[in-house]
């Protein structure tokens, strides 16, 4: 019921800011979510992340989106840096993991 009223709440913040709605609005902000979470520093196998780490991580990605449209670069491109992003803190966090034994 949450998750319910936080999609729609979410919805209609994202209406009133593009002047209209689409059922595309959202598509592939999943990824960014995602993103954001592991660079935040939350293992993708389970484990504890904190609050300061997931906003700092949405800044990262934020900024990285940002950066990325202010330059001009196609949409799918992002998409493309966006995953490769995630690839890569994915790596780091799984090498982290093993030299500390965690």
């Amino acid at each position: 019921a949450v998750m319910g009223g936080l999609c729609a709440l979410a919805a209609a913040v994202a209406a009133a800011r593009l002047g209209f709605s689409t059922n595309d609005i959202g598509t592939l902000d999943e990824l960014r979510v995602i993103a954001a979470a592991v660079i935040g520093g939350t293992a993708l196998a389970g484990g504890v992340g904190t609050i300061y780490g997931a906003i700092l991580g949405a800044l990262i990605m934020q900024s990285l989106q940002s950066g990325m449209a202010m330059v001009g670069v196609d949409a799918p491109l992002q998409n493309i840096v966006v995953g490769t992003v995630l690839v890569i803190a994915v790596l780091v966090d799984i090498i982290y993991r093993k030299r500390t034994g965690e």
